[in-house]
């Protein structure tokens, strides 16, 4: 390193939005998982408390379950309908401009907005989905009022949302390849299922593991078009853990409801990391 003063200088705002905005609150929060702390009542030193009664809690394992099972779902969804968006807004067409800056509006929308658009179509009484049903069957459909009918709403107006800035990412891989390659398989042979299923999408795997990362650490968290959509229902079968973490610091269970989240942080770590040495191997 030629100028450690000038490496220091440069970075010290990093370092100190990772200290203020990331680690300080994440450290607070798995210090204050460690008490008893209710509101009105005296804190108190119980670990490992909160920890032994998240394995005895029902609730957790079913909003664990439901977080997992979203995730996993959601991202790969959006993965798959990424590529192919990102495929679609690369070729050269006529006004390529308007139409990648079109299929990018939906995430460029506030979550809180697109899930309140998404809940007006799939409303049972006057939603845009039951008008064309009850025209085409005679019958509405109750959505958000069944386990798999909300689970698949949360998961289609998650993939609207999101799947534009895997997109984006992707057709950044796509534009990184050389032409001459596709130029050699073309000379070659190769019809276009091949060349995309043994050129692009090799060539874009560590594009695809970087959106992997992201999409899946920002699932595992999912809170505001839950919020905005069902509200953890029906009977609790959409509550991620995120949602109920907040519900027991709402209740005033700060100590218990840290763990949750601490929980829930460690996940996401995990996660990212395991996907992260995944990335790095194949760079």
């Amino acid at each position: 390193m030629r100028d450690p003063k000038g490496f220091l200088l440069y970075n010290v705002p990093s370092f100190l939005f990772l200290l203020f905005l990331v680690l300080l609150p994440v450290l607070g929060t798995i210090y204050t998982s460690l008490f008893r702390e209710v509101t009105f009542l005296d804190r108190e030193f119980t670990f490992p408390r909160n920890y032994l009664f998240l394995i005895e809690d029902p609730l957790i394992l079913e909003s664990l379950c439901f977080t997992l099972k979203f995730t996993l779902v959601s991202v790969l969804v959006e993965l798959v309908l990424g590529v192919f968006l990102a495929l679609a807004i690369n070729q050269k067409v006529p006004m390529r401009g308007l139409i990648r800056g079109v299929a990018l509006i939906p995430w460029a929308i506030p979550t809180v907005v697109s899930a309140r658009v998404w809940e007006t179509m799939f409303n049972y009484s006057y939603g845009l989905l039951n008008f064309v049903t009850e025209l085409l069957f005679g019958t509405r459909i109750n959505w958000l009022g069944t386990d798999l009918g909300a689970f698949l709403v949360l998961v289609v107006a998650d993939a609207w949302r999101t799947t534009p800035f895997v997109a984006l990412i992707v057709l950044a891989g796509l534009q990184s390849i050389p032409k001459e390659i596709y130029d050699q398989a073309k000379v070659d042979g190769a019809g276009t299922f091949r060349t995309f299923l043994f050129i692009t999408l090799p060539l874009l795997k560590p594009f695809i593991l970087v959106a992997l990362v992201f999409r899946t650490v920002d699932a595992l968290r999912v809170f505001d078009i839950v919020f905005v959509l069902t509200e953890g229902g029906p009977g609790g079968s959409t509550t991620p853990l995120s949602m109920y973490a907040y519900r027991l610091y709402v209740m005033g269970d700060f100590g218990y409801g840290s763990a949750v989240s601490t929980v829930l942080f460690l996940i996401s770590l995990t996660a990212a990391l395991l996907i992260g040495r995944h990335v790095r191997s194949r760079l």
